[in-house]
């Protein structure tokens, strides 16, 4: 429970960092989005992933299956898809208006279901868009390195 406030309440600052009177989406903010999407990743809540992701999604695994919004937060919250450990590094982010482009490497260690322990390194593309004050993933894309 502590961790899902912990994570809500990054959800809700990730909303709401931009400068006084700024219309757009601050690197800030989006970063803070990333961080909170990292960590409901480790430790799956619904509600967080609700908050964090468009009813729009479209979430792209790098073995090439496409979830949306509802089937990537049952896969996580089953632990269908379980990260033990999870780094983003070398992260870039680009604002244009309300749409932020992220790109970074993904580096953990997984315990999927029904599988041996594993290592995933990846590239990742995150599509983040705020809209009525609220950063929300729409599209993520992620390659095997």
């Amino acid at each position: 429970m502590k961790r899902t406030l912990i994570v809500l309440m990054a959800a809700t600052m990730a909303t709401s960092c931009n400068q006084p009177g700024e219309t757009g989406v601050s690197e800030t903010s989006v970063a803070a989005a990333v961080e909170s999407f990292r960590e409901v990743m480790l430790h799956p809540d619904q509600a967080v992933f609700e908050e964090l992701l468009d009813e729009s999604l479209t979430y792209g695994h790098s073995n090439g299956l496409i979830e949306n919004q509802k089937t990537c937060i049952a896969s996580m919250v089953s632990g269908k898809f379980k990260f033990t450990s999870l780094e983003f590094s070398t992260q870039t982010v680009d604002v244009v208006g309300n749409t932020a482009i992220v790109r970074h490497e993904l580096f953990g260690h997984t315990h999927d279901a029904g599988k041996e322990p594993g290592i995933a390194k990846l590239k990742v593309l995150m599509v983040w868009v705020q809209n009525e004050g609220k950063l929300r993933l729409v599209a993520r894309q992620a390659v095997k390195i």
